[in-house]
């Protein structure tokens, strides 16, 4: 046996304890675990049923159990569950003892092969838009055998996690893992077809990812007095400190000992869990950080991605952190972001989207590039939809975060090469004509062969697309999903044209050249490289027609399109019942998160804020009448500040009340849409007008009498 494997990740307490290698993954039933404790023939089925799509044969599943069961018996585990993405966006469980009664009646360790495939969760209590009625309550959590088993330590005991993807009784999927599932198989088959033109051996193409996670910390015990951050995740109320980031020496900066002993307890758990947490470090703002991957398949980097989330915040509370990851905790500093970079990479381990080193390598890499661009170009507005919620509304467009508008920057190298190509007349053009095209001179990009545009939602990074607007605290598989839906469609779209170009008689070059060459002329309007966050960039992008949601709102409108729909229906990643429940969980979600936010903000103003802000103006004006009662002249300046903090309080006071009947106002309407609407609208401008005065206000009121701490508190060093 390997080390890795017989190390017992209990017993590994900081990362200096030894190489990383021998214990990485340790925590986890990976595929060398199994090829150790597995009889060779049930190895050897379970790989073929992996790499063919097919179920497991029931002698198999039990083989598997039985050696996964006493694996995790050995690491101390004592339940197991099937871990699963219901469309809550966090992660569910419900725990079962390896115990069963045998025939004689005596408690023993069992876990069959039937355990392992298929658990029985309650379907009616998450999320389902309306495809599980309440009394329907059966739903299924299936394995998903390409991501591996692992087990959760905590002080309190071992428990056995099985990655599931989560089904209705009829087969619908509940969760955002089979739809990404379904997703991956379908750019897989498309992608497999257009190889099939460049000579390649490859049987399988897998998306890859790696989601870099920004977060915030902020001391626990700060964190624990203000409600909003409680419920809400963000402060709904907090003028800015007198120091934020206007020196721009946090970024980079040196990390505080404080922040490193979390990050090196994080990153040892990711570690004996198999998460290849590659890069740490400051971000922008203060007490920003950032935790970024190495690349791995799309299903398996969601797992990881919602495991980091998970660990990140048991970590934080042992270090007595707070682990904010909204999009925009604190106002007037830089929010967070997750930047999603995707590729797609064949079972022979080449990158599709590696420019290469020869004209074969650099022809294929330019059309897989131009299935990518013509995906964006064509579903631009879905890509929006699928990182739209409240918490994203709050950065995407400010000079933080990538716009609203999809565009995509190539960089001038591949933009002239690109530019070139379009200006070609290779209609009728021979072999060595598209030759002097230069094609075979295309230089073999580096990852630092072009600048980095931090202004565009979609750029390419030398070897790979990073989709920059996704959001901090989001669940990556459904934005993972339409991806590669999107890129599976304009695939299957070019591979047609490319048939068409051959059966008309032209050899394989020149037809992927004349493919090549239409994409390239099609999506022009979204290659930008210039700066996103310009009013000029909106102007010139509405006048390409691009479509530019400014919010959830508008981005949902662009989900409900039947361009949007299809996508997802015609390789059936979903179906039009599952996609329409999607788009009602997005709308209850947005609605609840607004409302949330309101309720919160609303019972932090009438039972915190003014009552302290009204004992301020109390006692300031006794401390006036006093110096009056002795004969001191009050001066005018102190009496108008007064006055003036008076007078805000009272607009607070209406802009109160205001908040309440907007409230009320958006309850009270019965069609989804239209409550959505009224939410992003009048109840967000409310919340907006009360918050604005209430931040004027705190800057006045004793610091002594400030019921919640304040911005300079949660933002000073972590030190």
């Amino acid at each position: 046996m390997s080390n890795a494997q017989t190390i017992k990740g209990s017993d590994i307490h900081s990362l200096d304890e030894m190489k990383v290698s021998r214990f990485f993954g340790c925590n986890t039933f990976n595929e060398r675990t199994m090829r150790e404790r597995l009889p060779r023939e049930v190895f050897k089925a379970f790989r073929h049923s992996l790499k063919r799509g097919e179920p497991l044969s029931p002698e198999t599943a039990h083989g598997v159990a039985q050696a996964m069961k006493e694996w995790a018996l050995e690491h101390g585990a004592t339940h197991f569950t099937h871990w699963f993405l219901p469309m809550t966006g966090a992660t569910a469980e419900k725990h079962d003892a390896f115990i069963a009664w045998d025939e004689a009646g005596v408690v023993i360790e069992k876990f069959s092969g039937s355990q392992l495939i298929q658990g029985e969760p309650d379907a009616s209590s998450f999320p389902s838009g309306g495809l599980r009625a309440t009394f329907e309550a059966r739903g299924y959590t299936v394995w998903d055998a390409t991501s591996p088993a692992f087990l959760i330590e905590s002080p309190l005991g071992t428990t056995l996690c099985i990655p599931t993807a989560f089904v209705g009784y009829h087969g619908e999927a509940l969760d955002n893992k089979l739809p990404l599932l379904r997703s991956m198989e379908a750019v897989s088959t498309a992608a497999l077809h257009a190889l099939g033109h460049f000579e390649s051996r490859a049987t399988q193409v897998v998306p890859q990812c790696g989601p870099e996670q920004e977060y915030f910390l902020v001391d626990l015990d700060l964190a624990r007095e203000r409600p909003d951050l409680i419920f809400a995740n963000r402060t709904l109320q907090g003028a800015r400190p007198p120091k934020g980031q206007e020196l721009e020496d946090h970024y980079f900066g040196s990390i505080k000992e404080r922040v490193l002993g979390f990050m090196q307890d994080v990153e040892l758990e990711c570690f004996k869990l198999g998460i290849p947490a590659k890069t740490r470090h400051n971000e922008v703002a203060p007490n920003q950080f950032e935790l970024a991957p190495i690349y791995e398949p799309a299903n398996l980097a969601s797992d990881h991605n919602q495991l980091l989330m998970e660990i990140m915040k048991r970590v934080g509370e042992r270090h007595n952190l707070a682990v904010l990851l909204h999009e925009k905790p604190f106002a007037g500093v830089n929010g967070s972001g997750k930047h999603v970079n995707w590729s797609m990479a064949t079972d022979e381990g080449h990158n599709l989207l590696d420019p290469g080193k020869t004209p074969e390598e650099n022809l294929q890499f330019l059309y897989f590039l131009g299935a990518t661009l013509k995906a964006i170009h064509r579903h631009g507005g879905l890509l929006r939809a699928s990182i739209a919620f409240a918490g994203n509304d709050h950065r995407l467009g400010a000079n933080e975060a990538p716009p609203a508008i999809m565009s995509a920057y190539l960089g001038s190298q591949l933009n002239h090469i690109l530019e070139a190509i379009e200006r070609g007349d290779v209609a009728d053009a021979s072999e060595k004509q598209l030759l002097d095209l230069k094609l075979g001179s295309l230089p073999a990009l580096e990852k630092d062969a072009t600048d980095r545009n931090r202004t565009s939602p979609f750029a390419f990074t030398g070897n790979k697309f990073e989709f920059r607007a996704v959001g901090s605290s989001q669940a990556i598989a459904f934005p993972l999903t339409v991806i590669n839906a999107t890129v599976a469609e304009a695939l299957d779209a070019m591979n047609t044209r490319m048939d068409e170009e051959m059966a008309a008689g032209k050899g394989t070059r020149a037809a992927a050249i004349a493919v090549i060459r239409e994409a390239i002329i099609e999506t022009r309007a979204i290659r930008f490289e210039g700066n996103g966050y310009s009013e000029e960039w909106t102007v010139e992008a509405e006048r390409r027609g691009l479509p530019h949601a400014r919010d959830t709102v508008a981005a949902l409108r662009i989900w409900e399109e039947a361009k949007s729909k299809e996508v997802f229906s015609r390789s059936g990643i979903l179906t039009a019942g599952e996609c329409d429940a999607r788009l009602h969980i997005r709308h209850e979600q947005y609605q609840k998160a607004l409302s949330i936010e309101a309720q919160v903000l609303r019972e932090m103003a009438e039972t915190l804020l003014l009552p302290a802000i009204v004992e301020d103006l109390g006692a300031r004006a006794d401390a006036l009448g006093k110096l009056a009662a002795v004969g001191i002249p009050v001066p005018a300046p102190l009496k108008a500040a007064l006055e003036t903090q008076t007078r805000l309080a009272g607009v607070a006071q209406e802009r109160l009340v205001a908040l309440k009947a907007a409230m009320v106002a958006a309850e009270a309407l019965e069609s989804h849409h239209a409550r959505t609407e009224a939410y992003g609208g009048s109840v967000r401008h409310a919340q907006d007008l009360l918050r604005d005065v209430l931040d004027q206000l705190e800057k006045d009121c004793s610091a002594a009498r400030w019921p919640i701490p304040v911005y300079r508190e949660l933002l000073a060093p972590l030190i």
